[in-house]
């Protein structure tokens, strides 16, 4: 599965990939991130707030502690300014959670019920990349919705981070 270095540049590229789409949508007009639009979650606020409760459904699943959710189309917070430190926040703990892995606690296999309540066991490593996947997923339906404002979105790709990163 993933190794503990890859684990902890997933969960970096994670907290900038989030940074940056952050800092980018505060750039668009104050009503762009929760006009309505023809897509799932209905908004880019809604589409992150997806985001955010899938982080938090599947740090519980690591954690081996109830999430508590039924859904995971929930509004947990209407106002960007509300959402992103709550999304940074969950970040922050990734980036812990990442760095204190070894290769034996990313193979360890761990039972967990989906939302809906069907049963489930995978790898904890493959879980974060689930979830780190999840994520650059939806991020790509928040950068398709910059469009409506007539503005590119920005570039989130992991090769943009590692560039980036190994630029200093």
């Amino acid at each position: 599965m993933i190794a503990t270095d890859t684990a902890v540049m997933l969960a970096r590229y994670n907290d900038w990939a989030d940074r940056t789409l952050f800092a980018a949508i505060a750039t668009l007009p104050p009503e762009a991130a929760t006009r309505t639009r023809t897509t799932l979650f209905r908004s880019m606020i809604g589409t992150l707030n997806h985001n955010f409760q899938v982080d938090l459904i599947w740090r519980a699943h690591l954690l081996g502690e109830p999430h508590g959710f039924t859904s995971r189309r929930d509004l947990l917070h209407p106002k960007l300014d509300a959402l992103v430190p709550a999304q940074l926040a969950v970040n922050g703990w990734m980036l812990g959670w990442a760095a204190s892995q070894t290769p034996e606690s990313l193979a360890e296999m761990v039972d967990f019920a989906f939302v809906s309540g069907a049963p489930a066991r995978m790898q904890r490593g493959a879980m974060f990349l689930h979830i780190v996947n999840h994520k650059t997923y939806h991020r790509g339906w928040v950068a398709e919705m910059f469009f409506d404002s007539g503005v590119n979105p920005p570039q989130t790709d992991l090769s943009v981070f590692l560039t980036e990163a190994a630029a200093g």
